[in-house]
């Protein structure tokens, strides 16, 4: 079991690995050994909200079915790129469990009020004479 969060653990079953051949330069190697690790997740068994999250940070990499799967072909090995696609994977899980904090909509104080519109009467002030002083020199 990998542990997510308190309440969120993914059973190591559940995640399931495929190998092909990475792209790119490496030579000899690259024709002959499948390094590169696909990891796929089905979603449908993390909570609601959480699935929901992770859709969005998700993006292109979630599928209509909802199913989660990661692309690691950065190593010339095959355990580092499965290793780098299981960590991208919890990481991306992890950021999707911890709930945004709700927005407490707060309002200026007066100071701010104040200083606001003082700034506000300064800038106008200042285009007047700006315009009343080019209006002479014609």
């Amino acid at each position: 079991m990998i542990r997510i969060a308190p309440d969120i653990a993914i059973a190591e079953r559940d995640i399931e690995e495929r190998f092909s051949r990475a792209s790119g330069p490496g030579g000899q190697n690259v024709n002959k050994v499948s390094t590169a690790a696909e990891l796929r997740f089905d979603t449908a068994l993390l909570p609601e909200a959480v699935r929901a999250r992770l859709r969005v940070a998700a993006g292109r990499r979630m599928t209509q079915d909802g199913v989660l799967v990661i692309r690691a072909e950065r190593h010339r090995t095959q355990k580092l790129n499965r290793d780098d696609a299981l960590a991208r994977l919890i990481a991306l899980v992890r950021q999707a469990a911890v709930a945004p904090k709700a927005r407490r909509r707060t309002a200026p104080t007066a100071t701010a009020k104040r200083r606001r519109l003082e700034s506000k009467r300064r800038r106008g002030t200042l285009k007047r004479q700006r315009t009343a002083r080019s209006g002479a020199d014609d």
